[in-house]
């Protein structure tokens, strides 16, 4: 087997992040991801099978780096509850703040991957969710947020809310900034929750 070489896989997921975001999941061609990869279309096949296989080590890196950093905001004892959610909705936001065309792909494709039926990342997909439900647990039973709050409601607002302010801001990045969009959800989230 040939010897992978340079940062090629690295600049085939850019390259695929890129084209996904422009043309959509179902009209992107491996030959376009290539070329814009500065690739031969045949080193693509070496590192994934086909352009299904690229979008879901898209979704599993995308989804592990969530958890892994959402896990550490959640794990630091020294936080209160509502500086956990302040810090888990900047978190959140930063992960896509130097890159609009994975904000465009995580809301064009995520629902998209989920229906092709092989929901790869859906262990951190659950994990990075019920982190964030046991921060508002900790909140609740602390005092901090109120009780009457019903979990499984609020994560899939707050969820939906993120993916439709992610495709706002990837669609036109200087209309409103990122920071202000994370400013703005953690004002409404912590006035909304206590």
């Amino acid at each position: 087997m040939r010897l992978k070489e340079g940062h090629k896989e690295k600049d085939i997921i850019e390259a695929a992040i890129k084209v996904f975001a422009e043309f959509g999941y179902h009209n992107a061609k491996i030959s376009t991801i290539a070329k814009k990869a500065n690739v031969a279309t045949g080193s693509v096949y070496v590192y994934y099978k086909n352009k299904e296989d690229i979008l879901f080590n898209i979704f599993d890196k995308l989804w592990q780096e969530l958890f892994e950093k959402l896990r550490i905001v959640s794990d630091n004892s020294s936080l209160e509850s509502d500086e956990k959610v302040e810090l888990m909705v900047d978190m959140v936001f930063e992960v896509f703040s130097g890159n609009p065309s994975l904000a465009v792909v995580f809301v064009n494709e995520q629902n998209n991957i989920i229906r092709l039926g092989e929901f790869r990342f859906n262990d951190y997909y659950e994990k990075f969710l019920d982190i964030a439900e046991a921060v508002m647990k900790e909140g609740i039973a602390k005092g901090n947020f109120r009780k009457e709050i019903d979990l499984i409601v609020f994560r899939n607002f707050i969820f939906g809310a993120i993916r439709y302010l992610l495709h706002v801001w990837a669609e036109d990045p200087k209309k409103i900034g990122i920071k202000k969009i994370s400013s703005t959800v953690k004002n409404l989230l912590l006035h909304g929750i206590k």
